[in-house]
């Protein structure tokens, strides 16, 4: 069954069960009430008449009494103890009510009888008769008024229903279509993507706000998020390739050059083994930071502790120090314990400081502040610079500013991307700022640990 039709369905039967149990609890609290109202109503009129039998001593005045007290629709009868009644006396057509049963009770009873399928009120009460003798006064009234209204009363809530139930279907109806809409454009939309592989969008015709709006709007956050990463992997798939491409192209012009003439040119054989292994080695650093880029996501390794920041600083400069012979010089203003991974700390500080060596000659400079709650670590170099227009971009992976000197700075493009998602992974923040011709300066920000 359809989801529309489960709505539809489960609604009506919902709210017509509902219907029925309010207008059930309606007609029999309503019947309740009216009958017991009846009861006392003839509780009171079978005391007035036990009072007056009480004032009066004749036999004869009694008699006559309940004549005076009877009602139109109903009976008096006076029941000996040994079931016997010794008086009787009817009201309008009611001769009927004489042939009924006579029972003889000494406590009081008040209860509703039905004689012919007609409710009556019945009230026994016990009595001083004649001579002394302890009788019961019973004093039986019809209801049939009663009836009838609770008949009408039925009548109207059966119309009531029936009148409520036919708006409900169609407005059930309505509301399971508007509920379902969004779903149906949902699996169109989805549909349409699988058969034409390309990303859409549901159109949001409404901003209600409600859980089926939202759901819209994050199928099309999700879509959005999707197509920008397809087009990255797009973008990374195809720089990948270039950059594997001239490598390789390479190797395979220096190896196609040793198998015509290496054998007999000494000189050519060694420039073409010498070029083979340098782009080797550049095949090698590249898809090795490829690997770690891949991996940045995996954090099952990141162990995050409180650390001491100034040792781990000191190594990391210290090591880049002596494998790259330039001055590291360190101004540390205060003593930082931090939030942090110290071995991702470090692998984030070398890739910083060696973007700051290729593209400057004199020493590297690291500043420690705080800001806030956070630990600020900038990494300052004097070289040429960044302008704004590719400063927005050298986050992206293969992004290179000057692409002509990729081959004589050693740089992918993945250098700083690779920093981010280190960044990211350390719950910290990188960024950077940089003035042409005057250098630039790479920011790390960290949680100080509490």
């Amino acid at each position: 069954m359809k989801l529309t039709n489960k709505i539809h369905v489960f609604t009506t039967v919902l709210f017509i069960v509902l219907l029925v149990f309010i207008n059930a609890a309606i007609y029999f609290s309503f019947s309740r009430i009216m009958y017991d109202s009846e009861i006392e109503q003839t509780k009171a009129q079978a005391e007035q008449v036990q009072a007056g039998i009480s004032a009066v001593q004749s036999a004869a005045a009694p008699q006559e009494l309940l004549r005076a007290y009877v009602p139109p629709s109903g009976m008096i009868k006076i029941v000996l103890q040994n079931g016997r009644g010794d008086a009787t006396v009817t009201g309008g057509s009611e001769q009927r009510l004489v042939e009924e049963e006579t029972e003889f009770f000494t406590e009081e009873r008040a209860e509703v009888r039905s004689i012919d399928d007609i409710p009556h009120a019945f009230i026994s009460l016990p009595i001083v008769w004649t001579e002394g003798e302890v009788a019961a006064l019973q004093l039986t009234e019809s209801l049939e008024a009663t009836a009838e209204n609770l008949s009408v009363l039925r009548i109207v809530l059966f119309v009531v229903s029936i009148a409520a139930v036919v708006p409900l279907f169609i407005s059930a109806r309505i509301l399971s279509k508007l509920i379902t809409n969004p779903i149906h454009s949902l699996i169109r939309t989805m549909n349409d993507i699988r058969g034409s592989g390309r990303f859409q969008q549901i159109e949001r015709t409404s901003r209600s706000k409600d859980e089926l709006d939202q759901m819209t709007q994050t199928f099309n956050q999700m879509i959005e998020q999707l197509e920008t990463n397809y087009e990255k992997q797009e973008q990374f798939v195809s720089n990948a390739s270039h950059e594997l491409k001239t490598p390789l192209t390479i190797i395979e012009s220096y190896a196609s050059l040793l198998k015509r003439r290496g054998k007999n040119d000494e000189a050519l054989f060694d420039e073409s083994v010498e070029a083979i292994h340098s782009e080797a080695l550049r095949m090698r650093d590249l898809t090795q930071q490829l690997l770690l880029l891949a991996k940045q996501d995996e954090q099952g390794n990141l162990t995050l502790s409180a650390n001491a920041l100034s040792p781990i600083l000191e190594a990391a400069a210290s090591s880049f120090e002596r494998a790259y012979q330039r001055k590291v010089i360190q101004h540390i203003k205060q003593e930082l314990v931090v939030t942090t991974d110290p071995q991702k700390l470090k692998q984030l500080l070398y890739i910083l400081m060696d973007n700051a060596r290729k593209y400057s000659e004199e020493e590297i400079v690291i500043e420690v502040g705080q800001s806030d709650s956070l630990a600020e670590i900038r990494i300052k170099d004097t070289g040429i610079g960044i302008s704004n227009e590719h400063l927005k971009k050298v986050f992206d992976r293969f992004y290179q500013v000057d692409e002509a000197r990729t081959s004589t700075s050693g740089g992918y493009g993945l250098g700083l991307s690779l920093a981010k998602e280190l960044a990211r992974v350390l719950n910290a923040d990188v960024s950077l700022s940089s003035e042409q011709g005057k250098g630039t300066t790479a920011t790390i920000l960290l949680p100080i640990s509490n």
